[in-house]
């Protein structure tokens, strides 16, 4: 039994390493004009910075998760902060796109191990009845996150430079390894776990990374080929999975259980459509409408704002209220601001912008702590740290899913041609043409939050 100090602490640690990740991601997309200046990188290009991070994360967190259930979820949440620390620096000293896009990728894989642990170490230390306040917090301490990220990220990019984005992360991160190692005693991991399946985890990876890879290539026909090698490994996953006696992803999970199977879809789906906004918006305020870095972060705080102080609310109400109710108005509220931003063009008012950012914000706040209780409250306590890690693997997919729509359509339109004065009606359509497709998106995401199971009916637990 964890005392209620032990608790505060651990939710203190957990919620501040949370934070550093979303920080990173949403203070890189108002810093990503000045990183593509100083190394010449075209809009694709430009695009990789961010999805090298989302690449990677979503190819390990399943896997990771899996570890820290059978080592020890405290361990690989360590080994995962001093990762993120080491990546933020070789990131703030790289000399070329390779060089960053190569840092990313190990910041990468220490976000993977952070979010692989974090809400797992949370959901066994936190009964029902206190669970969704404490996911709440853990969501609102990364909507603070994206919230300050292109507000701090443009007045540091600014007056210090887009290398100092990476700089802050190196002391906070130091703060949590220091704090988790004197303050949080405990260890959680699942006795008698059997063997890791490596092939499985080979598969795994070989599949997302043909599949995700391949959709940023799309329609070239290496795109096609790519996505039809990542089909086939799916296939070699799934057959190699059930015959496995302990498999890395227990696939049972999704058998006879709605509400985890259409959680997740639903978080996928949500993640695809919201996340590459900020990338959008960034490359549309400063470009076509000549905003400076910490002007266009202004206006893209607005987002991750309004999600963080809805989101502890709509986590909270979660436990006793149906988290399909409060998730599927989440869903509605994200589509309707997408239709909103299809109609921003070069003439359109600044508040109007503003505008369609709070409904996103608030779409997005309603959905995430909501559907993140169904997805954990869906399975038993062994499958706690598979559950975690499913759904950050929904985060990481579905944000890599939203860069790689937003790059294709970048590559269809603009092709490699830097960012210039010339080209600036085309980033207007690609703008356009993108957040068209998240809006058919949204609207399956709609039906598929509703086709979910109840919680409260389905599992006892949360109505003791």
């Amino acid at each position: 039994m964890t005392r209620p100090d032990e608790k505060r602490i651990l939710l203190i640690v957990t919620s501040l390493a949370s934070f550093l990740v979303p920080y990173t991601v949403s203070s890189i997309a108002v810093a990503l004009p000045a990183i593509g200046s100083d190394f010449n990188l075209d809009a694709v290009s430009m695009g990789w910075v961010t999805s090298a991070y989302l690449l990677t994360a979503a190819v390990c967190i399943i896997p990771f998760g899996k570890l820290a259930d059978m080592y020890g979820r405290k361990r690989l949440f360590i080994l995962g902060n001093i990762l993120f620390v080491a990546g933020s620096l070789l990131a703030a000293l790289s000399w070329s796109g390779y060089a960053i896009i190569a840092a990313r990728i190990v910041q990468g894989l220490g976000g993977s191990l952070v979010f692989a642990t974090s809400i797992a170490i949370v959901t066994a230390v936190f009964p029902p009845g206190e669970r969704g306040r404490a996911i709440g917090i853990i969501t609102a301490t990364v909507y603070a996150g994206l919230s300050l990220g292109p507000f701090l990220g443009g007045i540091l990019t600014q007056h210090f430079g887009w290398q100092s984005i990476f700089l802050v992360n190196v002391p906070i991160g130091i703060l949590v390894l220091i704090a988790t190692l004197v303050s949080i005693p405990g260890e959680w991991a699942e006795p008698g776990s059997h063997g890791f399946d490596l092939v499985g985890a080979v598969l795994y990876c070989l599949m997302l990374v043909g599949a995700l890879y391949g959709l940023t290539l799309l329609p070239t026909p290496g795109g096609i080929l790519w996505m039809a090698a990542g089909a086939v490994f799916l296939y070699g996953f799934v057959r190699w999975e059930r015959r496995r006696p302990s498999p890395m992803l227990d696939l049972s999970l999704f058998r006879n259980n709605p509400t985890f199977i259409f959680s997740n879809i639903a978080a996928l789906i949500n993640y695809s459509v919201v996340f590459a906004v900020g990338f959008l918006m960034s490359l549309y305020l400063q470009y076509n409408r000549g905003f400076d870095p910490q002007t266009a972060g202004v206006i893209l705080v607005t987002m991750p704002v309004v999600q963080m102080l809805v989101s502890p609310l709509a986590g909270h109400l979660s436990d006793s209220i149906e988290p399909r109710i409060i998730a599927t108005a989440g869903m509605a509220c994200t589509t309707a601001g997408l239709g909103l931003m299809i109609l921003v063009s070069q003439a359109t008012p600044v508040l109007f912008i503003i505008a369609g950012l709070m409904i996103l914000g608030l779409g997005y706040g309603l959905f995430s702590s909501p559907n993140t209780n169904a997805i954990m409250s869906a399975v038993e306590v062994h499958h706690l740290g598979v559950a975690s890690a499913m759904v950050s693997t929904m985060r990481a997919v579905g944000q890599m899913v939203s860069m790689a729509i937003a790059m294709m359509v970048f590559s269809i339109i603009l092709g490699s041609r830097p960012i210039s004065p010339p080209v600036y009606p085309e980033l207007q359509l690609s703008v356009t043409v993108t957040f068209s497709l998240f809006l058919l998106l949204g609207l399956v995401g709609i039906w598929a939050s509703c086709s979910r199971g109840s919680i409260h009916q389905d599992h006892g637990e949360m109505d003791t």
